[in-house]
């Protein structure tokens, strides 16, 4: 694996990013990475670090512009998700992509995506909305992309799936509450429909938020087949130069 540098980028007055790639001149394929309701906190920088170690470059928006929840702090956390606005965060997430393109270490082209949670929404919304810049998109427990009354009001994001062009994979807990079955359903048959290419797969006895170890909901065993999968998707569609 490589030493990874890492830092907090400014993208503009408004918004920074935090930034991790492996040490060296690159050329290095880009990794934008969703959070989860609870902010850029310690597990984000480490997702991005774990991306640098695996030869790719990782940036990661702050599209809570600071501020950080503990995970004990549910209620928090999701008042906050629920003023976050699906255009004003394509639009961070489009600038933090054109302000790592331009570092030298950074590949040209097109990058991965990858999310968790609320960020595995905004995964799914991004693999549409900025879907000249994806080659693929992997989203870990997405809540709210097609439900039938989502709690905190967003939009269900299925009239997205038609502006898809990469390959997008799906991974869910059988034991998450939040997201249930007959929305698998509904995004399957949504990604089907308009004939896109597509993997879903639910990991028995997994709770939501398994992938991060600072959860009480972490799966260890989960996260490293779900990470490994992750990795796979990245190095088949994008290469890394180690």
């Amino acid at each position: 694996m490589s030493q990874v540098k890492s830092e907090w980028l400014q993208i503009s007055p408004e918004l920074r990013a935090y930034y991790s790639r492996p040490d060296g001149s690159g050329p290095f394929p880009l990794i934008l990475v969703f959070i989860e309701a609870f902010g850029v906190n310690e597990h984000f920088e480490d997702v991005a670090q774990r991306l640098a170690k695996e030869g790719f470059a990782a940036i990661v928006p702050d599209i809570y512009h600071g501020k950080v929840y503990d995970y004990q702090d549910f209620q928090n956390a999701i008042g906050h998700l629920r003023t976050l606005q699906d255009d004003v965060v394509m639009k961070e997430a489009r600038a933090s992509i054109a302000a790592a393109q331009e570092r030298p270490e950074v590949a040209a082209g097109k990058i991965g995506i990858v999310g968790f949670c609320m960020g595995g929404r905004y995964t799914f919304l991004a693999n549409a909305a900025l879907a000249e810049h994806a080659a693929v998109a992997v989203a870990f427990y997405g809540g709210g992309i097609a439900p039938e009354s989502d709690p905190a009001g967003r939009p269900p994001l299925l009239d997205h799936v038609p502006a898809m062009r990469a390959p997008i994979t799906l991974l869910y807990g059988a034991e998450d509450q939040s997201i249930l079955p007959d929305e698998h359903a509904r995004i399957v048959a949504a990604l089907s429909r308009a004939k896109k290419r597509y993997t879903l797969s639910v990991f028995p006895g997994a709770p939501h938020g398994f992938f991060s170890d600072r959860r009480d909901s972490y799966r260890r065993e989960v996260a490293a087949e779900a990470w490994q999968i992750t990795l796979n998707e990245f190095s088949k569609h994008l290469g890394a130069k180690q």
